[in-house]
């Protein structure tokens, strides 16, 4: 569950840098603060995100993290000490969210047309080029959205952390859900700077004098952005393993059953309650997204 969270984590903030990547091509001179950083627009690049403006992101989402972290520990505690039967409806209106973010990515793949999809990149190209635009509001709006999932993602583990350490003295639990805390930003966040610095990584390769290092380089260069497109595909598939295995968990029934249909699967026992927390996630989604 944690490996889907990440990869989650990593589809949003890839949205978030495709995003920005269209406002700093667009915007050549426009200047502003954004989240205690310059954000600095000009038209030097040629594609993706200005290498200036990638680790600016992923760490204004990680600051953002580390907000919720603050937010949930508290939270969890008090809740489990006083209103425990709390914990699981909040974590299924999560999952649910989840779900939803996930089926609007699908039904906007298969559903818009590529002209529709031409025709939205043109007026998001012509509201970025218009003057008026706050490109800095543009931006927080898109970090918010990786924050809001990053919140969700969080609350889950922080939740199961504390199952584990239920039955400790308060002081343990502050400890180790502080601890589980730190170390998961820091373990994710950084796993997601340096992924999206790996095209830097291989710029840097090709450089270098010796012909591996070029070659090295050069594979990076060529892998990285088919890399990103399949992390997006694979996020995608994530939100609705992680939201859809939330909202089983929570309904025993469906639970139960999936237990009882992976117990008797056999060999291929494995992949069976990921696909039915898939499927129930798809669902779901529709049902959010339609209501």
């Amino acid at each position: 569950m944690a490996g889907s969270s990440l990869l989650v984590l990593i589809d949003d903030i890839a949205t978030v840098l495709d995003d920005v990547a269209l406002m700093t091509k667009m915007a050549a001179k426009k200047t502003a603060g954004v989240l205690g950083d310059d954000l600095a627009l000009n038209a030097q690049q040629v594609s993706g995100v200005r290498a200036e403006r990638e680790l600016p992101v992923v760490w204004a989402v990680a600051k953002g993290s580390f907000i919720n972290k603050l937010i949930l520990v508290p939270s969890a505690l008090a809740i489990s000490a006083f209103v425990p039967w709390l914990v699981t409806p909040l974590l299924m209106v999560g999952g649910a969210y989840l779900c939803f973010e996930g089926f609007e990515k699908l039904a906007h793949k298969f559903l818009h047309s590529k002209a529709e999809d031409q025709a939205e990149h043109a007026q998001l190209v012509e509201a970025v080029a218009d003057p008026a635009v706050d490109l800095v509001a543009f931006e927080k709006d898109k970090i918010k959205g990786a924050i809001r999932t990053d919140f969700i993602l969080s609350a889950e583990i922080i939740a199961i952390t504390l199952g584990t350490v239920a039955d400790a003295p308060l002081t343990q639990q502050v400890i180790v859900l502080s601890g589980i805390a730190i170390v998961m930003t820091i373990g994710v966040y950084g796993l997601v700077a340096g992924i999206v610095k790996l095209d830097d990584l291989g710029l840097w390769l090709t450089q270098k004098p010796g012909q591996a290092a070029k070659s090295i380089g050069g594979a990076i260069l060529r892998a990285a952005p088919y890399m990103m497109k399949s992390l997006s595909v694979i996020g995608t598939a994530a939100m609705f393993l992680v939201g859809g295995g939330i909202l089983t968990h929570g309904v025993p029934v469906v639970h139960h059953w999936i237990e009882s249909v992976t117990a008797s699967a056999g060999g291929a026992g494995f992949i069976v309650p990921m696909l039915l927390n898939a499927v129930a996630g798809i669902v779901a989604g529709a049902v959010v997204l339609v209501g």
